[in-house]
């Protein structure tokens, strides 16, 4: 086909503004002239590591972190192979800026801070036409969406449409970490109402000004969805992310053994929270069979962790019941027990046949090796707390994991001064190293980047049909492997999150591994897997 010539004049202003073509200065002098991008860009031809100089430069330079946010997702909407190239090049320091906690206020600050559309919006007012709709999206080689409703975004409760931060964040991440290509990725919501007062109150709110849907009208919109996302992406993989806990297993069990899907939440956190345990073992010298466990929390992380957890027990031999009864659930009320009345399906496992006891008679009676906090309010690990688990044991394994940061159960330098400097500490959002006596003790960052951009690769990899609890279990295996002894003496219990790439290529392995072994995955076997999922990571060089 002849291109005419005001045509081909247009060419250059449409990369330009094209976030996946645009190079800025970083264009040659020969792409300027085939482009017609002469007089377009500065005459200097700068290299991307220049411009990466320059976006540092500019980022530090802002006195806030939702500014810098702003910065960097402005950054993804006007040349996205530099964002990722300055996200993975810095992934310590911008994980907290472009996922936990800042993505927290950038949720809570949506409709304020809006610059334009980014992901894929359905409301009830869409049924019917959901397949239709998703056609609109411009890519078609879709293999991975996050999706939210966002009822429970992090510890932050419903933000209703804000909670679209969430998928894009995440798919950042797996696109950074995982190395899967950002045009496969599409992050979306369910914009189903709030009940969120405040939110509906806001002229600036973005949403459907309704309340919330619930019931079957729910569960088919959700269907729908599902059923449609299959038709027009066929080989894409499902994440479920921050849905209220009875939505969250719901969804999950009702589609995982027919989808490619899992709930981060859920699965994803149980898998960080495991090899968190294994790792504190090597430090502690328990084994992992003898440990005995408590979780504050009783929705969907707890359960999910103390699920898998159970699962890992089992495989070293203990029995069903031996292994469950090495685990203590404790929420608002006290401990989880059976003439309760309040329990959710999810929670009667882990009921216990005792009179009802609050979170310091609790460990009293348990004597856990472990506490881990999945609640979402700040301050539930008091001094108290803390010293009690101290006296319990020469080096208490408490993990803070709720995020954001203003819902951690306890800060880092309240673990280690109410322990007397002896706890393996471990949090969901990060916090600076605190120096004890003669020490610096560097508190693990439990963030669920470490697996989900492995299972996803992994997943994707492979062409597997579905994501199995063993993925999870080997996924938590390789994460606490790749602790080092020089990590474990600063007492961290995970890997620093700059070797993110190399930890997401080990654990997609031994997740397409699985795949092949449980007959899921639907990609001939290569010779080497390693080898085969390098080659498919996304490289945002130019």
């Amino acid at each position: 086909m002849s291109v005419d010539k005001n045509s081909r004049k247009s060419i250059g202003r449409e990369i330009l503004f094209n976030a996946k073509l645009n190079k800025g200065s970083a264009f040659t002098t020969e792409e300027r002239k085939e482009y017609h991008l002469h007089g377009l860009v500065p005459s200097a031809i700068c290299t991307q590591e220049i411009q990466l100089t320059r976006v540092l430069e500019n980022l530090r330079r802002k006195t806030n972190d939702i500014e810098r946010y702003n910065f960097l997702m402005a950054l993804l909407g006007r040349n996205e192979r530099l964002f990722y190239k300055v996200l993975i090049e810095n992934i310590e320091e911008l994980m907290p800026i472009v996922y936990t906690p800042t993505v927290g206020q950038a949720c809570q600050e949506y409709g304020h801070i809006f610059r334009r559309t980014r992901g894929f919006f359905i409301t009830p007012d869409d049924r019917g036409q959901i397949e239709e709709m998703l056609n609109n999206w411009p890519e078609k080689d879709v293999r991975l969406i996050v999706v939210t409703d966002g009822e429970r975004i992090l510890g932050l409760g419903d933000l209703g449409a804000n909670g679209i931060g969430i998928p894009i964040g995440k798919l950042a991440l797996y696109s950074a970490c995982g190395g899967i290509p950002p045009h496969q990725c599409m992050p979306l919501i369910l914009d189903v109402g709030t009940n969120n007062k405040e939110l509906r109150d806001d002229p600036l709110y973005l949403g459907i000004n309704r309340s919330r849907l619930k019931g079957e009208a729910y569960d088919s919109l959700v269907d729908e969805f599902v059923n449609a996302v299959q038709k027009v992406f066929p080989k894409v993989l499902i994440q479920f992310e921050d849905f209220l806990t009875p939505n969250a297993y719901k969804l999950l069990h009702r589609y995982q053994h027919s989808v490619a899907c899992f709930n981060d939440d859920i699965q994803g956190t149980s898998a960080m929270a495991l090899a968190g345990v294994l790792a504190s073992c090597r430090i502690t010298g328990v084994k992992f069979s003898d440990l005995r466990i408590m979780l504050l929390g009783a929705g969907s992380a707890a359960t999910g962790i103390a699920n898998l957890i159970q699962a890992a027990l089992r495989n070293t031999g203990l029995s069903k019941e031996v292994a469950r009864d090495r685990l203590w659930l404790v929420d608002q009320y006290g401990l989880i027990v059976a003439d309760r009345d309040d329990l959710a399906p999810h929670n009667l496992p882990y009921a216990r046949v005792t009179p009802q006891i609050g979170l310091n008679k609790s460990i009293e009676m348990a004597r856990p090796h472990v506490l881990i906090g999945a609640t979402g309010a700040s301050g539930a690990f008091t001094e108290d707390v803390v010293r009690l688990m101290a006296e319990i044991n020469k080096q208490p394994v408490i993990f803070a994991l709720s995020n954001p940061t203003s819902k951690s159960e306890c800060t880092a330098e309240q673990a280690y001064q109410w322990s007397d400097g002896q706890a393996i500490f471990a949090s969901g959002s990060p916090f600076l190293p605190v120096v004890y006596g003669d020490n610096i003790l560097d508190p693990g960052q439990g963030n669920n980047a470490y697996v989900f951009p492995g299972i996803g690769l992994g997943i994707i990899a492979s062409d597997a049909t579905r994501v199995s609890e063993e993925m999870f279990l080997d996924a938590a295996k390789v994460l606490s492997e790749l602790v080092d002894e020089t990590d474990l003496k600063s007492g961290t219990v995970f890997p620093p999150l700059s070797q993110m790439r190399h930890i997401s290529i080990k654990i997609a392995t031994a997740v397409a591994k699985r795949a092949y072994e449980q007959g899921f995955a639907k990609k001939p076997e290569p010779p080497s897997l390693q080898a085969m999922i390098e080659e498919i990571m996304y490289d945002p060089s130019y």
